[in-house]
């Protein structure tokens, strides 16, 4: 059968435009021995995909120009060679971005699609989720009446982390670039939310939002914001390096403030993470958010129908003309 796939036309130099991207259909094969035809569902469009369209040496191998792009993939089993996968069967896996393809059966994750909307499982109950759960929890560990900071807050990380800090019995201040992202995330419980993008003074919003200073921080975005909070930082501080995206297009490194001074002087611990570290604990990441999502302690807006289970020709030409990097 044929498929309409999405490949890496060329890599880019600064921001990504439509040109980096290439539609073609291709032919899928029939699934051997072990293997499963599967439908894609959801796509997940993450921030550490910048980095992969780039050739740099990184954690994880980059994109191939010319090979469909892949992540983060919700697919239904629509034909299967393997037992332990039946049709009608709902996964999550590391998958092409194309609308069907073909997987080992072992390559891919069944999810209970009955306990939550299937979409969760490439957020607040998949990577996301679970980014969120071991970066606040084993790195930053937040104790009930601390600050915690969450830079990028209303993505699909941030937004995460700021309910698990509230959790916790922490005051929660989170930054975002527009009033919708803030209202979003007030909506969460979140005590404070900047719009970073219109604040007249960042550092005297922060510290207003932070009156007793801040204990944990959970950067996804480095540049001003982080500036800003490690002018902060209390004694025995902690933080969790999640992302950069401030410089993900950036042509050349950024030349800023030098934050060691101010590390050493307050004590704090800084840790870069990867959730993949966490692998052998995925399990446990996992049992805890879908406790508190069945709760109601956890919340994430459900998909829109813009993000729809379909490759339509309609978004396909929108894409074409230079539409946000999500088609379907």
């Amino acid at each position: 059968m044929n498929t309409n796939t999405i490949l890496l036309a060329s890599r880019p130099q600064g921001v990504p435009t439509a040109a980096q991207f290439q539609f073609e259909t291709r032919e899928v094969p029939a699934p051997a021995a072990g293997q499963v035809l599967l439908k894609t569902l959801y796509v997940s469009v993450d921030p550490y995909m910048r980095g992969r369209m780039s050739a740099a040496k990184s954690y994880i191998a980059p994109f191939e120009v010319g090979a469909p792009i892949a992540g983060g993939v919700v697919a239904e089993v629509v034909e299967s060679r393997s037992e332990a996968l039946p049709v009608g069967s709902v996964v999550v896996g590391n998958l092409p971005w194309q609308e069907h393809s073909v997987a080992e059966a072992s390559a891919v994750q069944r999810v209970p699609a009955d306990q939550a909307p299937a979409s969760y499982f490439l957020g607040l109950l998949g990577m996301p989720g679970l980014t969120a759960y071991f970066g606040l929890l084993d790195i930053c560990q937040p104790q009930a009446g601390e600050t915690v900071v969450v830079s990028g807050a209303a993505g699909a990380v941030g937004s995460i982390v700021g309910q698990l800090a509230k959790i916790q019995g922490c005051r929660v201040v989170g930054t975002a670039g527009s009033d919708e992202k803030v209202a979003y995330l007030k909506e969460l419980g979140f005590d404070e939310a900047i719009n970073y993008k219109t604040a007249p003074d960042l550092a005297g919003a922060l510290a207003a939002a932070a009156p007793n200073g801040v204990d944990c921080y959970f950067d996804n975005v480095g540049g001003a914001i982080t500036d800003a909070v490690y002018d902060l930082l209390n004694k025995h501080a902690r933080i969790a390096l999640c992302g950069q995206i401030s410089t993900y297009n950036a042509t050349e490194a950024p030349t800023g403030p030098r934050p060691e001074g101010k590390l050493l002087k307050t004590s704090t611990k800084l840790q870069g993470f990867i959730v993949s570290d966490y692998h052998a604990r995925w399990p446990e990441g996992v049992k805890k958010l879908t406790e508190w999502y069945a709760a109601g302690q956890l919340k994430a807006r459900k998909p829109s129908p813009r993000a729809s289970t379909k490759f339509r020709p309609r978004s396909w030409a929108c894409f074409r003309a230079k539409t946000p990097a999500k088609p379907w």
